[in-house]
């Protein structure tokens, strides 16, 4: 299946994938350095790679937050990623009109985890003929899947991923059940861990999501014995001053030290 996506290298060296990237398009200058550095330590360690930053963020807590920087401006921002640095593309979308607009840029349509049973988005993506990254809901169990991954590919298309991101607990806490790794594999598709999104802690009394990045490493290597296929990962050069997302990123400086330690793990198993 990622055979299907284009401009993805180092499919033979038998390591995870990557998608990783800032939360959302913040400006031309951040994409693009992001981008080149994660692809530069990818290509050293030969880790198949697709940057990842939302062109629109819909789904936010307060109207005074962060959603981007216009959509046209910034799929423009993503083709100028794609092509200065020779990397694929994921993103999100929310509505299924999004899907046609957004096909012109996006090489995978990532599905966020509260939108995975809107069936019309899910057929939307599919006949793009787009790979299909769809997040677990944090309200499913990883068996409930099957059906969102029954749709898109009722709708022509079996390029597909499924994504641990971590289930609700109380009101304000994630935990990763790390049964739904294998579980979500029985769908013969590939299997993602989020090892930043698990970390959040929505539903703050200040309307901004919080979260524990100390933890990154331990949710990583974790999903990485689980079985899974791929990481993602929201990274950026600093975290504290990001427009989305901020409290559970990854600082840029820290990523290549994570993988490197991730390819002993998953070499060991």
């Amino acid at each position: 299946m990622l055979n299907s996506i284009p401009q993805l290298r180092n499919l033979d060296s038998g390591n995870f994938f990557l998608m990783a990237g800032p939360c959302v398009v913040e400006s031309p200058e951040m994409c693009l350095m992001i981008a080149r550095r994660v692809k530069e330590i990818c290509d050293r360690l030969a880790i198949p790679y697709i940057f990842k930053a939302s062109y629109r963020k819909a789904n936010r807590t307060r109207l005074d937050s962060f959603t981007g920087i216009g959509d046209d401006v910034a799929l423009q921002v993503l083709e100028r990623v794609k092509r200065e640095v020779g990397v694929p593309i994921v993103t999100d979308i929310h509505e299924s009109d999004e899907a046609a607009f957004a096909a012109q840029v996006a090489d995978v349509f990532q599905i966020p985890a509260f939108l995975c049973r809107q069936t019309e988005l899910l057929v939307a993506a599919a006949k793009t003929g787009k790979t299909v990254n769809i997040k677990k809901g944090q309200f499913l169990s990883a068996d409930a899947m099957k059906f969102a991954v029954t749709k898109v590919r009722e709708a022509g298309n079996q390029n597909i991923m499924l994504t641990e991101r971590g289930t609700m607990f109380g009101y304000q806490d994630l935990i990763v059940d790390y049964r739904s790794i294998p579980a979500l594999k029985t769908n013969n598709v590939p299997v993602v861990m989020d090892i930043t999104h698990s970390l959040q802690q929505p539903n703050q009394s200040s309307g901004v999501t919080g979260g524990k990045p100390e933890l990154i490493e331990l949710i990583a290597k974790a999903g990485i014995v689980s079985g899974a296929d791929g990481i993602f990962v929201e990274t950026h050069p600093d975290p504290k001053n990001a427009l989305s997302d901020g409290a559970n990123m990854l600082h840029l400086d820290l990523l290549e030290d994570l993988l490197q330690k991730l390819i002993r793990v998953r070499n060991a198993i």
